[in-house]
């Protein structure tokens, strides 16, 4: 009898753990979820999804970018080639950031139809390299792209 006991005890205790587990996992994962959307899609969103967290991809408009004087606040536009948005950013930008450049910027969609955003992601091109590379004088190797696609 008391070795059923021990070994229900050691089920039980695998059974709560597992549990708690699969709870950590799975059961905040919804409200986490940060949708990926283009500046088209955000225009078009209904009332009931204004101040939701998302995030933005498109293309930093050239000569939109502002500085906010005395404050960490960058204002710029940001556009999928259909409709442009404009963008509040509070915080320091990361180093690639620049107008032209393709971004993503985690943040909500208001009332005021302005996006206020804390985190841009800055993309860059594929032959991105470190700025301590380029002082060093150092080039990567450039492939044709297309040859590697073929199939031979």
């Amino acid at each position: 009898m008391r070795l059923v006991m021990k070994r229900m005890g050691i089920v039980v205790s695998i059974l709560v753990v597992l549990g708690s587990i699969a709870y950590l996992a799975f059961g905040n994962f919804k409200e986490n979820l940060v949708y990926f959307v283009t500046p088209r899609e955000v225009v078009a969103l209904p009332p009931s999804d204004y101040g939701k967290k998302i995030r933005v991809a498109g293309m930093v408009v050239k000569k939109s970018l502002q500085m906010v004087p005395n404050t960490l606040k960058i204002k710029f536009d940001i556009t999928d080639g259909l409709k442009t948005i404009p963008v509040i950013f509070e915080g320091i930008p990361p180093d690639l950031f620049k107008e032209g450049q393709g971004a993503v910027v985690e943040g909500v969609w208001m009332e005021d139809q302005t996006f206020h955003s804390k985190v841009i992601m800055a993309k860059h091109s594929e032959d991105y390299m470190p700025i301590e590379m380029k002082r060093a004088g150092i080039e990567l190797p450039k492939k044709d792209f297309y040859k590697t696609l073929q199939v031979q």
